[in-house]
Formats: structure tokens, C-alpha cells, sequence
């Protein structure tokens, strides 16, 4: 692989020429770095992997951000505006991707981060060049923690607050857990972060399996849980991994057996597992059916379906909202200045009165709620394979105390 490949990657709904020429209608050069444009225009960075399993989850990610500018007219501050797709092939190609986004490609700020490997090593190279960065996807504790920047937000809730969040559905379903983790950030992250509540709680961990990433064949894993009889498997394998997982799963005959739970599910990854095989009740950020949307994200998921002719997953919206809170608060400061736009991003606001969501200051963390899903019973539509169980925590009142102190978390703002 070219570990800084800046191809634009073909997405589905979008023509060649559409997605060369991005919303704004500024052309790409054959070698990916963006003519300047006459006119001056804005171009905003997309930092996010082209290959591999996390490859379908940036797909909406991207389509997501593409339609935030679509909907504003293809303008910030008036100007037009276009975004720039580089790869995240690794830690260390991203960053330097992201060096030419800004040098190169002179972004006025920089959209991505899918995993948290790469997401940590980013967030670094943001604070170095002093780029207005937001985070759309990876949710390791130490991006909002100790790894904290003024350049760096993120959207996705750290991995021991939606353990925290989930803790007391999962206790209600017993104490003697299996983890299977991914051996990678996230993974572990995880499996630190739910030993440490279940200690708490008095269980048992009755297996643990730390699995490297793309795992083909989970049989062996299956045969031992299987043999450990836990009351539930606490599951940190990302995107792909879980699709395997699951099929695998059912095809051994335990679907049903013993309840799969995990953290921030993708819906691609159930909606790829297909309605037989699919089970699990999950923590998500948001989902497209869910009747307590906002108005304005209830018209972002019908002009989804209308351009894509399938829903908006939730990594979908993660795109749109992270690109609509950079674009609605550089409007707010009228500059591509990165201090005015951070200024901006800190007073920005977003959700409902029941859900409100925002950026900390303090840590640059957004501020939002969680929805515990499970899949259903019995699938019969090609996309609605979930009921959404609650909202946590209930209390708007209750969001900085879940979330936790930030200088408590190891976020120390320079």
C-alpha cells in the first residue's frame, strides 16, 4: 500500500467529476494536491482511511461532511467551498497527509481521525501546525484525556464514559463476563475500562481474549466461550472484525445463546452481518429512525436517503455534524483564522432541549448523550434492525459528571 496515497477515493452516489471537483467546484490535480482557486475559495481537509475494514464506515463519514457543505450551497462565510480527501493508511502517513493538507493544500481546518491509533498521533500533528482539528470517529479515552490539545476536538464519547453509561445494563444481564478485544487502542481501552467496573461490581471474568485486528477465523474463540458459559461477551472488535465475528457466530449455532454487547457499534457492521446472523444490544450515537431526532438532522437523514437510496448510518451523521459544527462556527467567526475558528467551535451548540450537545471548553470533548440499541428480534426491513432501549444518562444535568473532570481525566489545556 502507498502509505500516502491522496487519490480521491470513489464513493457511492457521487460521479468522478462531482468528486474531483468536491462541493465548491474546485478541481483536484492527477496528483491529488488541489489546484488554488481563482477565487480564493475555502477548502477544509478530510483526513480518513480509503482502505481496509474501517474503509466502509469512512465512506459515510465522508458522505456525511459532503452533504453538510451541499446543504449550506457549497459556501462558508459565503465563499465557495470544497473539501479535500487525503488517506489515513496509518499513524504515521497520516501525519504526514496531514502536513500536506496544510502545507500543500492550505486547508483552513482538518475533518477526520477513524482510528484511534491514528486519531492519537493526528491530534499531535494538529496541535504542531496550529490547525483547527475535530475528530469525527475515534473514541480512545486519551485523545479528550492526556493526549488533550486547543487544536484537537473530538465527537465521539471516550471509551469509559460509554462504558460507564452502558455498565448498568450490562450488570442486569450477570457478573461473569467474557471479553474478546481487539489488540489495538481502542480494543484495549475497552478492556480496561469494563474490568475495572466489573471488580467494582463483584464479577467474575470468566475469558479474555485480546485478538489482533482482521482476524479471518474466530471459531477457536467461539469454542472457548462456549465452553466458559458466560452471562455476556464484552465485545471491543472494530468495524469488519465484529461482521466476522457475528457471522461466524451464528453459523457455529450460538446466536441466542449468550448476549453480545459492545460499545459504539457501527451500523454498517450490523446492517453487513445480515438479518440472520445479527444480535447484539449496543451503545450508539445516533440512529435514523430514532423519533426524538432534531428537526434539522431528521431533514439531514431524508436528504441522505434522497441522494443515496439507503439511510444515513450513524457514521453518516458523524460526518455531517462534526463538518456542520466547523462550518456553522466559522460562519459565526467569519475568518479562517484558527484561533477565531476555535473560539467559535467552543460556543457552538447543537441537539435538543432533552439532548443537548456542545463542546467543553476545557477539553474540547462534545458533550452528548448516548442510546443504548438492541437489534431486534425478528429483522423485516433491509435497514431497521434496531429498537432504541434508552437514553443515558437521562439527565442533561448529569453530562459533566459522567463525563468526568477534565485535569481529573489528564487533560492539562495548553
Amino acid at each position: 500500500m502507498n502509505k500516502t496515497s491522496n487519490r480521491p477515493a470513489v464513493l457511492s452516489g457521487f460521479g468522478r467529476r462531482e468528486l474531483l471537483l468536491g462541493a465548491g467546484g474546485v478541481a483536484a490535480s492527477s496528483l491529488g494536491t488541489p489546484a488554488r482557486a481563482a477565487d480564493d475559495s475555502i477548502k477544509i481537509g478530510l483526513l480518513l482511511a480509503k482502505t481496509g475494514d474501517i474503509a466502509a464506515q469512512t465512506e459515510y463519514l465522508a458522505n456525511g461532511a459532503m452533504l453538510a457543505l451541499e446543504q449550506r450551497g457549497g459556501k462558508i462565510m459565503g465563499k465557495p467551498a470544497s473539501l479535500v480527501w487525503y488517506d489515513e493508511p496509518s499513524p504515521q502517513g497520516a501525519q504526514q497527509n496531514m502536513e500536506k493538507l496544510v502545507q500543500e493544500a492550505g486547508v483552513a481546518a482538518i475533518l477526520g481521525g477513524a482510528l484511534s491509533s491514528s486519531a492519537l498521533a493526528e491530534q499531535a500533528t494538529a496541535a504542531r501546525l496550529k490547525i483547527p482539528f475535530i475528530i469525527n470517529n475515534a473514541a480512545a479515552t486519551d485523545i479528550s484525556g492526556k493526549n488533550c490539545n486547543r487544536y484537537t476536538f473530538r465527537l465521539n464519547t471516550p471509551v469509559q464514559v460509554q462504558a460507564d453509561m452502558f455498565a448498568p445494563y450490562l450488570l442486569s444481564q450477570g457478573k461473569k463476563w467474557y471479553f474478546l478485544t481487539a489488540a489495538y487502542a481502542f480494543g484495549q481501552d475497552i478492556a480496561k475500562s469494563f474490568k475495572e467496573i466489573l471488580a467494582k461490581a463483584g464479577g467474575t471474568v470468566v475469558g479474555d481474549d485480546s485478538v489482533p485486528l482482521n482476524t479471518p477465523d474466530y471459531s477457536s474463540f467461539i469454542l472457548k466461550i462456549r465452553a466458559a458459559k458466560p452471562d455476556i461477551i464484552l465485545g471491543g472488535v472494530p468495524a469488519g472484525d465484529l461482521s466476522t465475528f457475528l457471522k461466524q457466530w451464528n453459523e457455529m449455532g450460538m446466536r441466542g445463546s449468550i448476549p453480545i454487547c459492545e460499545i459504539a457499534i457501527g451500523d454498517t457492521d450490523i446492517w453487513s452481518v445480515g438479518p440472520t446472523a445479527a444480535t447484539g444490544l449496543f451503545t450508539s450515537l445516533w440512529w435514523y429512525t430514532n423519533p426524538n431526532n432534531p428537526k434539522d438532522e431528521q431533514d439531514f437523514a431524508a436528504a441522505y436517503l434522497k441522494k443515496h437510496g439507503k439511510p444515513a448510518a450513524d457514521k453518516a451523521w458523524m460526518g455531517w455534524i462534526t463538518a456542520k459544527s466547523l462550518f456553522d462556527s466559522m460562519d459565526a467567526a467569519n475568518s479562517t483564522n484558527p484561533d477565531a475558528i476555535i473560539a467559535a467551535l467552543e460556543a457552538w451548540k447543537g441537539g435538543t432541549a432533552e439532548n443537548p450537545y456542545y463542546y467543553r471548553k476545557a477539553d474540547h470533548q462534545l458533550m452528548l448523550k448516548n442510546l443504548v440499541i438492541q437489534v431486534k428480534p425478528k429483522i423485516t426491513d433491509k435497514w431497521d434492525y434496531f429498537d432504541v432501549k434508552g437514553l443515558v444518562p437521562s439527565n442533561s444535568a448529569d453530562l459533566d459528571k459522567v463525563f468526568g473532570d477534565p485535569i481529573a481525566n489528564g487533560c492539562k489545556m495548553t
